[in-house]
């Protein structure tokens, strides 16, 4: 069965939300990788802001091709997230909830998604085509000097993933392995 979540992905929201559920995305989320969260870091630390309320939002891990005409984005496949381990403790603290990517996260990552209420989605790689196909609006609202890297604000219906990491660690990489080892 697939969940329909709309953004802001809230606490209460993430919160009721358990590794293995299947979820359909409405709604705005941001796209940075981490030349972009490096810079959204170093701003935030002379400014006090980012470049888009960091409350309760959701960030893609995907550096977009451009738009064909007609469309309004090229592929947009996740990245892996593990690059963007480094920064992502320091946004789930500043009210991150939702972050989507593919592959595992560290322990220190796993840690500020339990102390914040926060969830690790997973796209699927590969998939790239289908997952543009859901998004609806895509415009660069920061770091238009990055290319593909800048952070992107993405309006997305039924945008599909699956939890993988949930608000209380449970990690489905971790328990899958763990699961196929006794077959």
């Amino acid at each position: 069965m697939t969940i329909n979540i709309t953004t802001p992905l809230t606490k209460e929201k993430s919160s009721s939300l358990r590794a293995g559920d299947i979820i359909a995305i409405t709604g705005t989320i941001y796209t940075a990788r981490d030349a972009a969260h490096k810079r959204m870091i170093e701003d935030y630390e002379k400014t006090g802001s980012f470049p888009f309320d960091m409350e309760n939002s959701i960030i893609y891990y995907a550096g977009p091709s451009p738009a064909k005409p007609g469309k309004a984005i090229g592929s947009a496949g996740p990245t892996t997230s593990y690059r963007m381990d480094a920064y992502a403790p320091f946004l789930l603290d500043k009210g991150e909830t939702g972050m989507i990517g593919k592959g595992a996260r560290n322990d220190q990552v796993v840690a500020a998604m339990k102390r914040n209420g926060a969830v690790y989605f997973a796209a699927t790689g590969g998939a790239a085509a289908l997952i543009s196909s859901h998004i609806k609006k895509a415009e660069v609202i920061a770091y238009d000097d990055l290319g593909a890297e800048a952070v992107h604000k993405l309006y997305v219906e039924d945008f599909p993933c699956v939890v993988v990491v949930d608000s209380l660690g449970n990690d489905l990489y971790e328990s899958e392995k763990a699961k196929y080892r006794t077959l």
